[in-house]
C-alpha cells in the first residue's frame, strides 16, 4: 500500500561525502557523492545542500514533475554547492524552488547564489535556468514556516571556516537537525549545536575523523571547520536525542574503515548509524 505523502516524515541521502567526491570501487557501500539530504515532510519536498549528491536526485525526480521544493543551504563551500550547475529540474520550466540561506553581509541570497553558486565555472549558462527560483535570506535563530512544517536555523554560526548555519525541521512533534560543517571546542560541548539538536529524533552530524586523526600531531586537523564521530557521541548523549547519523565522510575512508567506525559509533551510542547514499530513514 502506498504511504501518503501528507503523513510522512522521511529523510533520504543522496550525498553523504565531505569535501571531494570519491567514487571507486572502495567507496560504493557508504557512496561518493558529497552533501545532499532530502527530507519529506507533510506533503513538503526540502532539499539541503547541493554536494554532487543533487544530480542523482534530480534524476529520480524527473519522473515526479513539476515540483516545487524547499532548499536550504548550510554554507557554499565547493562540496555543498558541485551539484547544482548537473541538476535537471532546475532548467525545466515549471518547477519552482525556493531557496533559503544565508549570505554575505551586505549582500543578498539572490546576489550570492547568482554569482558564487551559479557562478562563471559553470559548464551550464545561467540562462539555460527555466525554473522560477525566489530566494529568501535567513538570520540565526529564524523560524521560516512552510505550512505545517517549520524550519528553525542555529542560534549562530556554526563553527566552521567562513561559518555555517544549522537547521532543524519540526513537524507533529517530531524533528530532524542538519548540522554540517562544524568542528566542535576543545573544551566543552557548543551549546548551540546542542540545543539546536534537543530532543531531536534524527541528528545528522558532521563527524568527518576520529578522534585519533583529528589530534595527530603530524597530520592535525584543528582549525579545519570538522568534528570527529567521538564527539557525536557526546553532543548525541547531553542533547537526548534518539538517532544520530553519522555524515560528511572523510573522501580517505573507505568501506572498511567506514564499517569498523560504525561498529565503534554503534557501541557508544545504540541509536547511532553511518549515513549512506540511497539511505532512507523514516520518522513516522
Amino acid at each position: 500500500m502506498a504511504t501518503n505523502p501528507s503523513s510522512e516524515f522521511v529523510v533520504q541521502f543522496w550525498g553523504v561525502r565531505g569535501s571531494v567526491p570519491s567514487p571507486g570501487s572502495e567507496t560504493v557501500l557508504y557512496g561518493g557523492n558529497t552533501s545532499c539530504v532530502e527530507m519529506r515532510v507533510a506533503g513538503k519536498r526540502l532539499i539541503f545542500d547541493g554536494g554532487t549528491g543533487l544530480r542523482m536526485l534530480g534524476k529520480n525526480l524527473q519522473s515526479q514533475l513539476p515540483i516545487e521544493v524547499y532548499w536550504f543551504f548550510s554554507h557554499y563551500h565547493w562540496d555543498h554547492i558541485q551539484g547544482v550547475p548537473f541538476f535537471a529540474p532546475a532548467f525545466i520550466e515549471g518547477n519552482t524552488f525556493h531557496i533559503h540561506g544565508t549570505a554575505p553581509e551586505g549582500v543578498s541570497m539572490a546576489q550570492h547564489f547568482n554569482e558564487h553558486v551559479l557562478h562563471k565555472n559553470s559548464p551550464v549558462p545561467i540562462k539555460e535556468i527555466k525554473a522560477d527560483l525566489k530566494f529568501y535570506d535567513l538570520s540565526f535563530g529564524e523560524v521560516t514556516t512552510l505550512g505545517e512544517v517549520t524550519v528553525a536555523t542555529s542560534s549562530t554560526s556554526l563553527n566552521h571556516p567562513n561559518g555555517a548555519i544549522g537547521y532543524r525541521v519540526m513537524w507533529r512533534g517530531h524533528s530532524v537537525v542538519y548540522c554540517t560543517d562544524t568542528e566542535h571546542l576543545p573544551d566543552r560541548l557548543d551549546k548551540n549545536v546542542v540545543e539546536l539538536a534537543r530532543d531531536a529524533d534524527l541528528l545528522i552530524y558532521d563527524a568527518m575523523y576520529t578522534d585519533e586523526e583529528y589530534n595527530n600531531p603530524k597530520s592535525p586537523k584543528v582549525g579545519w571547520g570538522h568534528s570527529s564521530w567521538q564527539e557525536a557521541v557526546k553532543v548525541a548523549k547531553e542533547a537526548g536525542i534518539k538517532q544520530l547519523a553519522i555524515f560528511h565522510h572523510e573522501p580517505n575512508h573507505n568501506d572498511d574503515v567506514l564499517d569498523q567506525i560504525g561498529v565503534q559509533v554503534k557501541e557508544a551510542f545504540e541509536g547511532g548509524f553511518l549515513a549512506r547514499e540511497g539511505m532512507i530513514v523514516s520518522l513516522l
